[in-house]
């Protein structure tokens, strides 16, 4: 398909060529960054420079930075490595959050998707004892950005522990984890260009972190597993890009601005969700009355472009979205919902062809009709 066009970012990036570059070397050398041979010295070498790399991506130590086997798994990590603290997270955070902490106690959104700081508050102070509280950096669905820092002051006054998923965030955001005054916080190699299958948790100094995985004593104890070199110094040549990148997500906010102002122009009826919050510069999601997502998303897939309802991560299902149901979105809504997640590789062209073939679905569904009888 040479004219497809990739408008689902926040699933997965690209991968950056020189990050499949870096791997790439990595595959083609032998040895086990465990061991104290030559080969072994220079697999560490390559894991130690991935290190570093993250480290700088988010303002932390190269100490700070655990390697997992991708975003999911550093969630659990940050969720399982406190023992004996309760746990609250927010209604809108990514089901490796939710399901991992069933019975974690929820915190409400507003109709905006930002989580209720009263809320928060009320439900810190309802237990005695110390909590952890894990809150999306930024909503992978909507693109709402959380007040993190503020979010933050208010944990630590009841001498909670605030992770943070920045699996969509730090590629798209000024990041710096001193000034967020996170404690932990999760990445994603493959949401920032690099190889499916690397991840990490990036921890404050000081926190005594229980491990999950347990085995040998990889990762300073807190990983267990041979590190999968390959996918690591993929990551880490992507957080190099990444950082390098982020002054370009003005380019892209100015194109998800005219996408939205198009959209509109095309089918007044349709909502856009999220628009009165702080938002991720390349996330749109947008309902369209009378269309379910599943149609939509099909139907855009057979004119060659590619969008999501929603999460990719739930074994392909398209289903009403919790997020959206937690801002209070109406079913009807929720359920036309769909997600355009633009990259640095995003054109004037895509949102062309994405406005043209999705104004085409609400003609051919009757749209028209229903909007000029509306008049």
């Amino acid at each position: 398909m040479d004219r497809a066009i990739y408008l689902d970012h926040n699933a997965t990036q690209p991968v950056r060529p020189a990050a499949a570059a870096a791997a790439a070397e990595a595959m083609a050398e032998v040895g086990n960054p465990s061991s104290v041979h030559r080969f072994g010295r220079l697999a560490r070498r390559r894991v130690e420079q991935a290190r570093e790399r993250v480290a700088t991506l988010v303002g932390a130590v190269p100490a700070a930075v655990v390697f997992t086997s991708g975003g999911t798994e550093a969630n659990t990590l940050a969720l399982y490595g406190f023992p004996g603290r309760r746990i609250l997270v927010g209604a809108t955070e990514h089901d490796s959050i939710l399901n991992a902490a069933p019975d974690a106690t929820r915190i409400q959104v507003g109709p905006d998707g930002v989580i209720d700081l009263t809320a928060l508050d009320r439900a810190l102070a309802a237990e005695p004892g110390p909590a952890l509280v894990s809150i999306q950096a930024a909503n992978n669905e909507t693109g709402v950005i959380q007040p993190i820092v503020e979010i933050a002051g208010l944990v630590h006054r009841y001498g909670a522990l605030l992770h943070t998923d920045a699996v969509q965030a730090a590629a798209r955001l000024p990041f710096d984890l001193r000034t967020l005054r996170a404690d932990l916080l999760t990445l994603s190699g493959h949401k920032l260009g690099g190889p499916m299958g690397a991840g990490a948790l990036v921890l404050r100094e000081g926190l005594d972190l229980r491990p999950w995985l347990r085995g040998g004593g990889q990762e300073r104890g807190l990983r267990a597993g041979t590190e999968n070199v390959p996918g690591i110094a993929g990551l880490g040549a992507a957080a190099e890009l990444a950082a390098l990148d982020r002054p370009g997500m003005g380019e892209v906010e100015r194109l998800r601005e005219e996408l939205e102002e198009r959209i509109l122009d095309a089918v007044p009826s349709a909502s856009i969700l999220g628009k009165d919050a702080p938002r991720l510069p390349n996330t749109c999601c947008v309902a369209m009355p009378g269309v379910s997502s599943e149609t939509q998303v099909m139907a855009l897939d057979l004119a060659g472009i590619a969008i999501s309802a929603g999460s990719a991560c739930s074994s392909g299902k398209v289903r009403r979205s919790h997020v959206l149901v937690a801002m209070g979105v109406a079913a009807e809504i929720a359920e036309s919902a769909i997600r355009i997640s633009l990259g640095t590789d995003s054109r004037p062209e895509h949102i062309d062809r994405f406005v043209e073939g999705w104004a085409a679905i609400f003609a051919r569904s009757g749209g028209e009709r229903r909007r000029t009888a509306a008049r």
